[in-house]
């Protein structure tokens, strides 16, 4: 590959006071004209009749070329000193961590030599950083690269929107020399002096936001720059929030965007899920990119409820636990999120237990699948939250708003075999007991951690069934936990003796305690005449199948008496031994519990006529 490039003669240099210098150096320059460049492989040559006297390597290219059109601009080409020639090196002089690298570096040479080069905004933050670093002055020549790259950047540059925004962009990777000559400052200033004129009509803009794409596109310390120094000008916390969230959409991965009835944020598979099957794919330095974008994002976060969605937030603290971000960053995350935890959903609760490469320490340690802990501090901190508004602005309690949820989340965690039940059960209480209206979705959530764990003991049953308040079920949750062969028999008890309670108010005319769904469709809807007339038939027969029931009871109750009698009667033995009563006639057939307790198959009987009557 041969590219070709016409260079302009040199000036020759003043005359010295003998005038050697004049001849020597005249030689020089007519000499040293090249015709063009030719490359072969990864080095460049100067194509001339006299051959060159000074390789350079920068990055991985070597650049053949004349020592004085270099030296005669360039005060760092001047001031080193150059070793030996070694043809083992194939180099002269290397310059380490040059800004811009090779591509930057031909510029330099093309200017050197005397060509007209063509500045942009895509090359000119590099070109002044090599320039910089290869000292060429106004000491050295009149008009050097120094000066013409600051006129351009000042004058062209920092007097266009878009070409601000792509010198910023591409001071990325010119660190630290970008920096240290105020490159990026200036930059960030003119982008947040053209927002903020922009900003005049504040209705519009929020409207248009026309300047929010172009700064997501910056490095993470650019944009944290830019937002920290809107935020002291006041800007609008909604629209500082909306700029962290497309932020943060557009830089950090979307784990589960193919799971069906996900969000805009992922809800259903956690990040941990997809990540543990990536841990060897990940890159490392790209988990620390993430996890500063995290941190960054999170410390810029305003403070105002209403800024920032909390499904946006729980999305950031999955993001953050997954990446292993600063625990104390963790906490203020959950701390936001507990003020806003009423516009939360199941699937946002779902948070993950791991981050990526983190290794289990101890194997045979079951680990949950969901983050438990993590969840009962965000509901700690929003049972605190609402005890401060309660006791300042004296606002009615919220704590019923999220009941529903945290009842749908302990029946989504009690599917998982390796949650502990005293974890389970913190969790369950933490809401006080006034603030579930009704207990059917409780029950449910037991009802499921029972089925997933079979193994528990009677007092384990007993304990986390007492959670549960029988007189909150619906008629559908006491029919269904009536038969429910997994509570405790003591349970299977309050709640019959509950159901009885209800039917035996609905017959005196008085109202039973419903749930939410039940109130709200009889608050909405005034029964009709053919419903009252219905109503009434239901009662009455409601009201035999009692007197039915009654009657079994007290059959049962006569026989129990007769045969505690018969059994006073009979000597002592030891153990159990099986005698056929005459009792078993298909009437009444006993089962001796685990609590040693009978249980009746004719009560059961009557109490499923009963619930076929209800249904």
């Amino acid at each position: 590959m041969q590219k070709s490039i016409q260079l302009d003669r040199p000036e020759s240099p003043r005359n010295d006071s003998n005038g050697t210098n004049h001849v020597h150096n005249q030689r020089i320059v007519e000499t040293e004209t090249a015709d063009g460049f030719k490359k072969k492989e990864q080095s460049w040559f100067a194509t001339c009749q006299i051959p060159t006297d000074l390789s350079i390597q920068v990055e991985d290219v070597t650049f053949h070329v004349h020592k004085y059109p270099l030296v005669s601009k360039c005060g760092y080409l001047r001031t080193v000193e150059l070793p030996p020639p070694n043809s083992h090196l194939g180099y002269d002089l290397k310059l380490e961590k040059f800004p811009g690298g090779s591509e930057t570096f031909e510029i330099i040479l093309k200017f050197c030599y005397g060509l007209p080069i063509s500045l942009n905004p895509d090359t000119v933050a590099a070109t002044r950083c090599a320039s910089e670093f290869l000292d060429m002055t106004e000491a050295m020549e009149d008009g050097n690269l120094i000066a013409k790259t600051e006129a351009f950047f000042t004058f062209v540059v920092l007097s266009s929107w878009n070409d601000t925004v792509t010198v910023l962009r591409s001071c990325e990777i010119l660190s630290p020399w970008a920096e240290n000559l105020q490159i990026v400052r200036r930059c960030c200033d003119s982008i947040i002096s053209k927002i903020s004129r922009g900003n005049s009509a504040e209705e519009m803009l929020i409207e248009e936001n026309w300047w929010l794409k172009d700064v997501t596109t910056l490095h993470i310390s650019h944009f944290l720059r830019i937002i920290t120094a809107l935020r002291a000008k006041e800007m609008k916390p909604e629209i500082i929030g909306s700029c962290i969230i497309r932020y943060g959409e557009k830089w950090l991965p979307s784990t589960d965007t193919k799971t069906e009835g996900t969000g805009k944020y992922g809800n259903r598979i956690n990040d941990f899920q997809v990540m543990s099957g990536r841990k060897q794919e990940t890159n490392i330095g790209q988990n620390k990119e993430r996890r500063t974008i995290i941190e960054s994002l999170a410390s810029i976060l305003p403070p105002q409820k209403e800024a920032v969605p909390c499904k946006f937030l729980l999305w950031m603290l999955k993001k953050a636990i997954v990446y292993a971000a600063s625990p104390v960053l963790v906490l203020e995350l959950e701390k936001k999120i507990g003020m806003v935890l009423e516009n939360a959903s199941v699937n946002d609760l779902l948070i993950p237990t791991n981050s990526v490469g983190e290794q289990t320490i101890d194997s045979t340690e079951k680990q949950t699948m969901h983050n438990l802990e993590a969840v009962q501090r965000i509901l700690d901190y929003f049972l605190i939250y609402e005890k401060q508004q309660l006791q300042q602005q004296g606002l009615k309690s919220t704590a019923s708003n999220i009941s529903k949820l945290v009842d749908s989340y302990l029946a989504e965690i009690a599917s998982d075999p390796n949650v502990s039940i005293d974890k389970f059960q913190v969790l369950a209480e933490s809401l006080p007991r006034e603030a579930r209206a009704s207990h059917d979705g409780l029950y449910r959530a037991i009802d499921t951690y029972l089925q997933t764990h079979p193994s528990l003991s009677e007092h384990d049953r007993r304990r986390l069934c007492k959670i549960m308040d029988c007189g909150k079920f619906s008629l559908d949750a006491c029919a269904h936990a009536a038969q429910n062969d997994r509570l405790p028999l003591r349970i299977v008890i309050q709640v019959l003796f509950s159901e009885q309670v209800k039917m035996k108010a609905a017959i005196q005319g008085k109202d039973y305690i419903a749930s939410d769904d039940e109130s709200d469709k009889e608050s909405s809807q005034s029964p009709s005449k053919k419903e009252v007339k219905s109503l009434k038939e239901e009662l009455e027969k409601i009201k035999i199948q009692m007197e039915e029931l009654q009657r079994d009871y007290s059959e049962l109750q006569h026989d129990y008496e007769k045969v505690n009698n018969k059994n006073r009667k009979t000597t002592w033995t030891f153990g159990w031994r099986k005698k056929k009563s005459a009792l078993s006639d298909g009437k009444l057939d006993r089962e001796v519990t685990e609590e040693g307790h009978y249980r009746s198959n004719v009560g059961c009987k009557a109490g499923s006529r009963r619930r076929q009557s209800i249904s």
